[in-house]
């Protein structure tokens, strides 16, 4: 009986053996099936809400591209200029949807390797995240209702007692206080909770950069950009759109000269066609 039992323990013992082997084995090789993948990406986080910058689509039609993990596209002129710069890399564009305030966090963990999201390169910012050279340069503007007192505005101060709101996290925010006698509301998570607020008269007006405001009263005739003679004070990084990348990443260096490759004349049509093009619920 004794014999018998050692028989079997032995034989348990060498099949344990094996497992332990195989699973040594498996261990030893570290790359999953789509690491390969992974390599060969560039992985881009936007909001797909901020047209004409970005937003969400149902198909591929105008050069969209399909959201990772998702039935959407995306498209406009950051998904536009991610492309060239894929391309440039050589990689496989892949646009991960991400709400404004993810997008840092996102880059900085490795969920993505970019930001390209009309992001622009504040001082704040750079302490967490290094930036590209700008790809587009914009102004601020006033997003209000057609027919409202404000539409034929000139000055910060024609806005004394509006109800007046921007995006949450964003310098727009902060240039409100700018408005004498404002009455500043509570920020907005996106563009289009804005729009849907401005519609339904919960505020006069909220701040934007210009080729915002151009889409606003392109997709919606119930929607007037009041451009300022007497506007906000910024500063040149405030209103310039980046590339965010990781602090020291090599990936600075070379989006920098594949941007250097986009010509002016051709980043002003990229632009015009994505304000053509938009959809009209962004």
């Amino acid at each position: 009986m004794k014999r018998k039992l050692s028989i079997v323990m032995a034989g348990l013992l060498s099949v344990m053996l094996l497992a332990t082997g195989c699973g040594s084995s498996g261990q030893g090789n570290t790359q999953t099936p789509d690491a390969g993948n992974e390599i060969n990406t560039f992985k881009v986080g936007l909001e797909a809400g901020y047209a004409p910058f970005n937003w969400t689509q149902m198909n591929d039609s105008n050069g969209g591209v399909k959201i990772d993990g998702g039935a959407e596209y995306a498209g406009g002129y950051d998904v536009e200029i991610a492309k060239k710069i894929a391309a440039g890399l050589g990689k496989e564009l892949v646009i991960v949807k991400t709400e404004w305030d993810g997008l840092v966090p996102a880059l900085t963990s490795g969920k993505i390797d970019a930001i390209i999201a009309g992001m622009s390169p504040t001082e704040e910012r750079k302490a967490t995240i290094d930036f590209s050279d700008i790809y587009y340069q914009s102004d601020l503007v006033i997003v209000v209702k057609s027919g409202s007192k404000y539409e034929n505005s000139t000055s910060l101060k024609d806005f004394n007692g509006a109800k007046i709101t921007a995006q949450l996290n964003t310098f727009h925010y902060g240039v409100i206080d700018q408005i004498p006698g404002v009455a500043k509301q509570t920020a907005m998570d996106n563009f289009p909770a804005m729009r849907v607020a401005l519609q339904s008269g919960m505020i006069d007006g909220y701040v934007s950069e210009r080729p915002e405001g151009v889409s606003a009263q392109a997709a919606n005739s119930d929607f007037k950009m009041v451009e300022l003679t007497d506007g906000f004070k910024t500063s040149p990084e405030d209103t310039a759109i980046a590339v965010g990348v990781k602090k020291g990443s090599e990936l600075t260096a070379k989006i920098n000269e594949i941007l250097k490759g986009i010509p002016e004349a051709e980043r002003i049509q990229i632009m015009d066609n994505a304000i053509k093009n938009q959809p009209a619920a962004n």
